[in-house]
């Protein structure tokens, strides 16, 4: 058998680039699947060699063969120049933005960004002298009228992490590379397989490698991609950082990757069902994913996505505390936990008015968002079915 390489792989679907990339067996003794390497020292044969750093590796920070196949695989996969891994999702969009700001710079963060984004630009930023302004997810080409001459960042979630607006990413991109404004997209919830974020003008994509890349819910693990402009600066802040992460993580993500698209396209089949069925029911007012033509960013994720994953919320018709509690406390299938992508459906309630600066939250009703998990979808339904019976009775 002889191995694919890089540019063997540009003409095939991602289903096969995603079981080949990163992978040579011929440097493994045959094994199939790239071994965990530990390590922080590497030896050289040489003085000479120590002097100038001539080795692949040279100490376990700058990464291990390990990390090197799932960087390279998940590179090819985004379309990227480069890619590195850090030790969670948070991890991976902090690194991304300090990557790209400096003291005095102002940001513009989309209002809908995962609640820890904005955590960690209201405080560490700001304590740096990084000015953030949230703006409004639906604007689109306008935000043209929120760049100041000292911006240096538009940060864009799409679809938004709970509430699911989707936002012109291409748009945005084409507004800020002609105002020289670097863009960084959170594109967990789509994955490089239903958005190609660098292809679609993203300088760089982050993705929290525990969703649907671990797809087991026992990991943690953080990848930002970049284009060839913002590379070298992203690698040098990682390794400024040293911010690694562990092996065996990287490990089980590099096995997960293999079957990403199967258990990608398995939860967007049994979301929209999911989806549709809650779409029917009484107690629910509004269901919010992008892949519904009822949804408001329809047009948008039908124009600039190939799929849609497995998370999306509801908004409930008006009811007491504790009628939802009931529903939730005596769900048996869906477990109330933080975290998404993994093979257990999940479900939070959540509640945006308590953060949101520039646009309002205003639901009727409770909102809850859920992840679609493998299990059997009638399973799943009438597990709900009974929630809602619940909740009802309560009132």
């Amino acid at each position: 058998m002889t191995e694919t390489t890089p540019d063997d792989r540009k003409g095939l679907k991602a289903k096969t680039r995603l079981i080949h990339a990163g992978r040579r067996p011929s440097e493994q003794f045959g094994f199939v699947n790239t071994p965990i390497y530990r390590g922080s020292t590497v030896l050289f044969p040489t003085l000479d060699d120590l002097t100038r750093r001539n080795a692949k590796f040279s100490y376990g920070t700058q990464g291990t063969p390990t990390t090197e196949a799932l960087e390279t695989a998940w590179t090819e996969l985004s379309g990227a120049a480069g890619t590195v891994l850090v030790p969670s999702g948070l991890a991976a969009i902090s690194l991304a933005l300090l990557t790209a700001v400096k003291a005095g710079d102002h940001i513009l963060v989309t209002d809908s960004a995962y609640r820890p984004t904005r955590i960690f630009c209201d405080g560490i930023l700001a304590r740096m002298g990084v000015e953030t302004t949230y703006y409004d997810p639906w604007i689109g080409a306008g935000i043209e009228a929120l760049i100041r001459a000292n911006t240096s960042v538009i940060f864009l979630e799409a679809p938004g992490s709970q509430s699911f607006e989707m936002q012109d990413v291409p748009a945005i991109a084409k507004v800020a590379r002609a105002k020289g404004v670097c863009t960084i997209l959170d594109n967990t919830w789509a994955t490089p397989i239903f958005f190609p974020p660098h292809e679609r003008g993203v300088d760089m994509a982050i993705e929290a490698g525990t969703k649907y890349l671990s797809g087991h819910s026992d990991l943690l693990l953080g990848l930002v991609s970049a284009n060839a402009q913002w590379l070298n600066r992203l690698r040098a802040t990682f390794d400024a950082f040293a911010m690694c992460p562990g092996p065996e993580d990287v490990f089980l993500a590099l096995r997960g990757l293999r079957t990403l698209d199967l258990r990608l396209r398995e939860a967007e089949r049994q979301g929209l069902a999911l989806a549709t069925w809650l779409a029917e029911r009484d107690e629910v007012a509004v269901v919010l994913h992008p892949a519904l033509p009822s949804c408001p960013g329809h047009a948008l994720w039908k124009r600039d996505f190939l799929g849609s994953s497995g998370l999306f919320s509801v908004i409930l018709r008006p009811c007491s505390t504790a009628a939802l509690a009931a529903m939730l406390d005596g769900l048996k299938l869906f477990g109330m936990g933080f975290s998404w992508g993994g093979f257990e459906s999940l479900v939070i309630p959540f509640d945006c008015r308590v953060y949101r600066t520039a646009t309002q939250w205003s639901p009727p009703g409770p909102a809850l968002r859920f992840s679609v998990g493998l299990e059997d979808i009638e399973d799943l339904k009438a597990d709900l079915a009974e929630g809602f019976e619940r909740l009802r009775a309560v009132g």
